[in-house]
């Protein structure tokens, strides 16, 4: 699991937790109808404005948030010199006796699609097509997300305005105003908690994890055409290290010994 967001979700409830315990009694903080009104209305407009697959997919893609795994893109580009080689070396029919070595299914599909001779434009629209889908999808669960972090305060105010003319409605008990105002405050508190302890930190996660992850297919996209279309493996090295900022970049030898 990713430590970093395990922190920062315990870190972000703690300090809210220490406040209200530093702040006053706890029973002053829970309202039973403020959290009724925030979650289920933030819910309730976030079905209002997407699909119903789309949000019962945005889960496994949420779950994202919390994978540890770092792509290792000097790894991965050292991986498929290797491969590079051995196709210069025995042919690009070869590759095909070390696919159990390939541990990413996206790099198994194009050398696949290399292996059994496919046009090379069309392995680059099906890898390319491929990559569109997952941006789309990964676009689409940020859109809740952000979307959730939007609606969640709001309607934090809309409690807080009907607290507040539930309260008005009832001036001949002044004793009571101030109490009233702190439940109408409530609703404004709890939609500022979902969104910037929950909703808004994830959809960021969320979006640098996208943006590895098309690295990384980018990467394999440019590895399988520059195979399938016999560069000499330097070449192929080459290419692919453009994908990497420049003070990252470490020689081929010893990308290829750290994946050996």
């Amino acid at each position: 699991m990713d430590i970093a967001t395990i922190i920062g979700l315990i870190l972000g409830g703690l300090v809210v937790l220490g406040a209200v315990i530093l702040g006053g009694s706890p029973g002053m903080f829970i309202d039973p109808v403020s959290v009724v009104v925030v979650i289920i209305g933030t819910i309730a407009a976030v079905f209002t404005s997407f699909p119903l697959k789309r949000i019962l997919g945005v889960v496994p893609v949420i779950l994202k948030t919390l994978d540890d795994k770092t792509p290792n893109i000097q790894e991965l580009i050292a991986q498929l010199v290797g491969f590079a080689e051995i196709a210069r070396r025995d042919g690009i029919l070869s590759l095909e006796n070390h696919m159990e070595d390939m541990n990413d299914p996206f790099i198994v599909q194009g050398i696949q699609m290399a292996v059994d001779g496919t046009d090379p434009e069309l392995i680059e629209q099906i890898m390319e097509a491929d990559l569109e889908n997952l941006m789309d999808r990964h676009s689409a669960s940020k859109k809740i997300l952000d979307a959730a972090g939007r609606f969640a305060p709001a309607f934090g105010m809309i409690g807080t305005l009907i607290g507040l003319v539930s309260m008005l409605g009832n001036m001949e008990d002044p004793s009571g105003i101030g109490a009233g105002m702190a439940v109408a405050l409530l609703t404004t508190l709890y939609g500022a908690i979902i969104a910037n302890v929950f909703c808004l930190p994830l959809a960021d996660k969320l979006a640098l994890k996208s943006e590895e992850e098309v690295l990384v297919k980018s990467v394999i996209i440019r590895g399988v055409m520059s195979i399938q279309a016999g560069d000499n493996p330097r070449v192929v090295e080459q290419k692919l290290r453009t994908f990497i900022a420049p003070r990252h970049r470490t020689s081929g030898e010893d990308d290829l010994a750290a994946a050996a």
